[in-house]
């Protein structure tokens, strides 16, 4: 019975994995891209670790420390991947209703000059 739990939760992580890749394909800009890659991979990796430690109960503290540095890392990437796309003024979708960075983009011209 374990195993089947296991599985399943493999199973699911792997969906979440294999919609990521998907909304990577699907998606119209790099920031879009960026979100559906980011969050479908930490849910995805998340249900695959739980899954292993169904599977292999005595790496339940390594897979909490993958589990810890997953969490930490995806967010904080993401969001450095989407300033520096910003910076260099990579365009968005034209389906994009507003800019909420724009009024920074206008600080940032005024200090420069």
């Amino acid at each position: 019975m374990i195993e089947l739990i296991g599985s399943l939760f493999i199973l699911l992580g792997a969906v979440f994995l294999f919609s990521a890749g998907l909304g990577l394909l699907r998606m119209p800009d790099a920031f879009t891209r960026i979100q559906a890659g980011t969050k479908a991979t930490t849910l995805g990796n998340m249900l695959v670790l739980i899954g292993l430690a169904f599977y292999h109960p005595g790496w339940s503290f390594k897979l909490v420390l993958v589990a810890y540095f997953v969490l930490m890392t995806n967010p904080i990437s993401s969001h450095a991947l989407s300033r520096a796309a910003y910076r260099i003024r990579t365009p968005m979708a034209a389906s994009t209703m507003t800019d909420a960075l724009a009024d920074e983009r206008d600080d940032d011209a005024e200090e420069r000059s």
